[in-house]
């Protein structure tokens, strides 16, 4: 099994890209680690090399995305968490305390946090809905990533119209948060939810304007004709 890891590190190094390299820190405010592979070869990557070992057990596979996850390059990051979402099908509610320790232990950057919980998460939370209050509860958390995770787990399903008060609860619990990529997390996941649900969400940032930072608002009513936009942000 761990020549799978050597192989995926030799092929990430023969794919290197210098001018990939050089611009992808330009997208984090953290320091990252990255080989400078394009996404596209990384997806394709991950795609065939989870071939290989798909019929391996569930839990010897989390621990290969480990191994790739320990690492903190962003391609191997990539792989890892793309191989976690493959295995839904086969998800069980004691997978929610492997995805929570992972945000705790190897997400450190927007791309890892977002690649992690718009997929594997927010499948695992439409498969087991219950577990919407453990989102609720990282929105305490010092760690700001789980802070946005919180909130960017429900993307794809706010984008579908579904847990509407819950969306909104989590926007509450985040409403005034110091953080600009937590800020920027919930406006996302506002504005998702607007597609389905756009009056409710135009009437939410009206009646926080007030205190909802900027950034958030602007993110909240992207997706919002001009005239309610325009609305949103008078002073």
């Amino acid at each position: 099994m761990n020549d799978v890891i050597s192989e995926i590190r030799r092929e990430l190094e023969q794919n290197v890209d210098e001018q990939t390299r050089a611009s992808s820190n330009r997208f984090f405010k953290e320091e990252t680690k990255s080989y400078g592979v394009k996404t596209a070869i990384v997806t394709k990557m991950s795609k065939q090399y989870f071939k290989s070992i798909s019929s391996e057990s569930k839990e010897d596979i989390f621990a290969l995305c480990e191994e790739l996850l320990s690492s903190d390059y962003n391609e191997e990051a990539f792989i890892a968490l793309k191989w976690a979402d493959y295995l839904n099908p086969h998800y069980e509610p004691k997978d929610f305390a492997v995805f929570e320790r992972w945000i705790g232990e190897y997400i450190n950057n927007w791309a890892k946090c977002d690649t992690l919980c718009n997929h594997a998460v927010g499948t695992f939370i439409d498969m087991y809905p219950e577990y919407i209050e453990s989102l609720k509860t990282w929105t305490a958390s010092d760690n700001r990533w789980y802070r946005r995770a919180a909130a960017v787990t429900l993307i794809l399903p706010a984008r579908r119209g579904d847990y509407l008060d819950d969306v909104l609860e989590i926007a509450d619990l985040l409403l005034t948060d110091e953080d600009d990529l937590v800020r920027k997390g919930y406006g996302w996941m506002l504005k998702e939810a607007s597609r389905e649900h756009q009056q409710e969400i135009f009437d939410y940032v009206m009646q926080n304007k007030k205190v909802m930072p900027c950034t958030a608002l602007r993110y909240a009513i992207e997706k919002m004709p001009k005239d309610l936009r325009t609305k949103a942000m008078e002073k």
